[in-house]
């Protein structure tokens, strides 16, 4: 039996599309990426599907923007005292993100983008850049405490863990072995940001 929405309290602006992104998720998690539809997402949501067309022109934009109303919370950064607890626990909890349906999302935007052009200038654009952001921050606490110098934090050293997490989450899939973050954050993220820079 089909609910009609249109009988059902009016729901409006951040409340409307917590629901939205609820149900984006839901539907992710249940059906995946590649069955995921604008229909079934508005029937879950309770939602008219002319209210998700007006706010996301395409199935790509919703599933962006319901996967970042959920990292947030991953934004805030641990804080553990050290530049190597800090980098493990982000880490780790970017792996678990990646295990659930904002991992599935990930996939399938990512195939999409990189069979068309103009569904990866869309992908770039909407990207909120979160894993850099952190870094940023973790690294900026470090130099505080002396742990490694300013002229040492560059781009591609702040990126360089969160590129490995995702190159095997990527190519072997969720979930990402704590090993392999050990390994990312000991081997490779601490040893460049502790090196001297140039």
């Amino acid at each position: 039996m089909v609910t009609d929405h249109r009988k059902l309290p009016r729901r409006r602006g951040d409340a409307l599309n917590a629901a939205i992104f609820q149900a984006t998720l839901d539907e992710l998690a249940e059906t995946g990426y590649a069955r995921l539809t604008m229909e079934g997402v508005a029937e879950r949501a309770r939602a008219g599907k002319a209210s998700l067309y007006r706010r996301w022109p395409t199935r790509a934009e919703l599933v962006m923007d319901a996967v970042y109303h959920v990292l947030p919370a991953l934004s805030s950064v641990p804080d553990t005292g050290t530049l190597r607890g800090d980098v493990l626990a982000t880490l780790r909890g970017t792996a678990r993100a990646l295990a659930g349906p904002a991992g599935e999302a990930l996939r399938g935007l990512l195939s999409e983008a990189l069979a068309d052009e103009a569904r990866a200038a869309t992908f770039r654009q909407r990207s909120h850049g979160l894993g850099r952001k952190m870094m940023e921050e973790i690294a900026r606490r470090a130099v505080e405490r002396g742990e490694i110098e300013a002229g040492a934090v560059t781009p591609r050293r702040l990126d360089a863990g969160q590129a490995l997490l995702r190159q095997h989450f990527l190519f072997s899939g969720p979930p990402i072995p704590d090993d392999l973050l050990v390994e990312i954050v000991d081997e490779v993220v601490v040893p460049l940001l502790k090196s001297a820079a140039h």
